[in-house]
């Protein structure tokens, strides 16, 4: 393997790969509860038997970001349901990790305008929280003259998107910016103001924020039967009977389910699987931006885009399946990958490939977001929220809560919900085991477990006692990035799930 500038073996990054990004900063401890407010969270034993005044069903990231928002009304009673051992199981944690402008978005759709407004709302609630986001810019390549003659007209939608920062680039100008892009690209649209982020920090700090201002999380609480009757909700769960009086179905690939259940059949969930390839960190001086093809009716096509982590995914695929469960990846999808991405940026099949991944997004038979209120039955279906769903997310809990106030919930007075701190798990700040300060104060952020990914003691201890504790080994990954590095647990598997083990209550 060759070695580059960008990230060392001893983990430091060069200061050529360091991207300072102006809507984040680390945390400087970890998150501690707000005293006296914190909602319940379960994972087993009954329910609470008296009504709540509102529940919303799926805890990924919409689901997590409106119970977030409902929090800020204190005198509501509120209940985060989620069928999964743990918050953001679903697409939530499967995805590219981008946080989008909408300047592709159907103009005057729904999805573009909570697109639009959600990109903003995220980078600043980024900034508060300490979510990792790096703003690297995105360039449609265009590889034929088809696609080239289609910028402008990319271009202009932008604009009818109320985003005029996109500009054309010539092929020098293109190849000046990246020059490891595979030989025969005409031209590009660049996209400045497209952003990578963390997708797993952002569902947890919803979440956690939800919690610490008196929202209760039922886990592994799956909805099997729904029926409203004499101004209540009954929901029949795996963990028995919920009661609420409104509801708000942001169940992902099951909201089709749980519609039909309350008699409605607006849209059909079709999963569309996304097969991607997370490359070695010493792929990251390859690729400068996104990379995103010239988009097609399926999506956004197959990409090629740093994280916030220092790797480099390339996918997904776009495969329109019948199996809601079918995560799996196949040996063709991950073939047609490598494919795409050699002509891409041939440089990247050198080099290794330190984890495969697949998820599955909520497509509909419908272009826009399936987003409606009913409020002769005080509900409000949330639907056919795809791969915008994260940038959108906090535009979405914005807008669910005016559809359940105009449908008659008294809301009450809202207040300020105090500010969470999340760890950083990106690479654009210092991580705790460079930092020396936070070192002296409590050595465990300089014991490393993880080595590929530079994870302390620490950060473990602070996952296991945090508001919402992972339920397993996978949930802990996601809180602090231990085991996702190249060997993938080879070496500190036993360590960490040791520290797990002690960590349970």
């Amino acid at each position: 393997m060759r070695a580059r500038a960008g990230p060392r073996r001893d983990g430091a990054r060069d200061p050529i790969d360091v991207r300072l990004s102006p809507w984040a900063r680390p945390a400087t401890t970890a998150p501690q509860p707000k005293p006296g407010t914190d909602g319940t969270l379960t994972r087993q034993g009954a329910l609470p038997s008296s009504p709540y005044d509102i529940a919303v069903i799926g805890a990924g990231v919409v689901g997590a970001a409106i119970a977030r928002t409902l929090a800020r009304h204190p005198h509501l009673r509120i209940a985060l349901v989620e069928a999964q051992d743990d918050i953001g199981q679903g697409s939530s944690k499967a995805n590219t990790a981008i946080l989008h402008t909408g300047f592709d978005a159907t103009p005057g759709s729904l999805e573009a305008r909570l697109v639009r407004e959600g990109s903003r709302q995220l980078a600043a609630y980024a900034a508060e929280t300490g979510i990792p986001v790096e703003p690297v810019g995105a360039l449609l390549v265009a590889w034929d003259e088809e696609q080239l003659a289609a910028l402008p007209r990319l271009a202009e939608k932008a604009e009818r998107n109320a985003y005029a920062d996109p500009r054309l680039l010539g092929a020098t100008e293109l190849y000046d910016r990246e020059p490891h892009l595979g030989p025969g690209a005409l031209g590009a649209l660049h996209v400045p103001g497209e952003g990578i982020i963390c997708p797993w920090t952002t569902t947890l700090a919803y979440a956690t924020q939800a919690v610490r201002n008196g929202v209760d999380l039922h886990l592994n609480t799956r909805v099997e039967q729904a029926s409203h009757r004499d101004g209540e909700h009954h929901l029949t769960t795996s963990r028995g009977t919920l009661r609420t009086h409104w509801l708000v179905n942001a169940a992902g690939l099951h909201a089709d389910t749980l519609d039909r259940a309350l008699g409605h059949a607006d849209f059909t969930v079709i999963p569309r699987r996304g097969q991607l390839l997370v490359f070695d960190k010493f792929a990251r001086d390859l690729v400068r931006h996104i990379l995103l093809p010239v988009p097609t009716a399926l999506g956004k096509g197959v990409l090629v885009a740093p994280t916030v982590y220092g790797n480099v995914l390339l996918g997904p695929t776009a495969e329109d399946l019948t199996d809601k469960r079918a995560t799996g990846s196949t040996a063709d999808g991950l073939e047609g990958l490598r494919a795409k991405g050699r002509r891409i940026l041939p440089g990247l099949l050198d080099e290794e490939v330190t984890a495969v991944y697949a998820g599955l997004r909520a497509a509909t038979e419908h272009e826009d977001y399936r987003i409606s209120a009913h409020p002769e039955q005080a509900y409000v279906t949330v639907g056919g929220i795809r791969s915008t769903g994260l940038t959108a997310s906090l535009a979405i809990a914005a807008h669910v809560t005016r559809l359940l106030a105009g449908s008659g919930l008294d809301l009450g007075p809202a207040e300020e919900l105090e500010p969470v701190r999340m760890p950083n798990l990106g690479e654009a700040f210092p991580r705790p085991y460079q930092r020396p300060e936070l070192i002296a104060a409590d050595p465990e952020y300089g014991t490393l477990v993880c080595h590929c990914e530079r994870v302390t003691r620490g950060e473990i201890r602070d996952a296991l006692t945090a508001t919402i504790p992972p339920a397993g080994l996978d949930g802990l990954r996601r809180r602090t990035r231990a085991r996702a590095g190249r060997c993938q647990g080879v070496h500190c598997g036993a360590a960490v799930r040791e520290l797990f083990e002690k960590g349970q209550p």
